[in-house]
């Protein structure tokens, strides 16, 4: 676990991960509980965006060798603030997000960081995994990871994040699943 997870886990902060079964799909709900470090608003004030990648990967526990990876899902979420409207824009996507990306996105505005903020915390109904690629007879272990993208930072900001551990936010969960148990 990383500064943010454990300043999370000290203040009494608890992150919560629930999977819930749709008609075909395995769905995915987080609720995290971590802070941005100052250096990092102080970043978004200036006007840097901040990248933020959230994967999700299906495993299937094996006795006899590694873990096989089932699904993988991630998303991309690009938090920025526009100094001129005083507005902060949170635009979430599948690919990988620069200028000129063509995929589908979804793009919201909000009036206050902590009213973003709530958003970027919270995952719902995530489709992680299609439950026909998915044998009930099999253990399954789901591996969540939440993380500040530094590589999509400015070039000079990059270099200056090195071994810097005020921009390290990371948030790790991995949780068993039985199929037979899931709503």
């Amino acid at each position: 676990m990383a500064a943010a997870a454990a300043s999370a886990a000290e203040s009494g902060g608890r992150t919560s991960l629930t999977l819930e079964r749709s008609e075909n799909s395995l769905l995915l709900s987080v609720q995290l509980k971590f802070e941005l470090p100052v250096v990092v608003e102080d970043a978004l004030y200036k006007g840097i965006p901040i990248y933020f990648v959230v994967q999700s990967e299906l495993l299937r526990e094996r006795w006899y060798w590694t873990s096989k990876t089932i699904a993988t899902a991630q998303r991309r979420l690009r938090l920025a603030y526009h100094p001129l409207t005083r507005r902060w824009r949170l635009t979430i996507g599948a690919a990988d997000m620069n200028e000129t990306t063509q995929g589908l996105t979804l793009g919201q505005s909000f009036d206050s960081l902590d009213d973003a903020m709530a958003v970027v915390r919270r995952i719902s109904r995530w489709k992680i995994a299609e439950l026909q690629d998915l044998p009930s007879a099999s253990n399954y272990l789901v591996d969540f990871s939440f993380e500040l993208d530094t590589s999509q930072l400015p070039r000079p900001l990059q270099i200056g994040t090195l071994g810097q551990s005020d921009w390290l936010i990371e948030l790790r969960l991995s949780q068993p699943l039985d199929l037979e148990r899931v709503k």
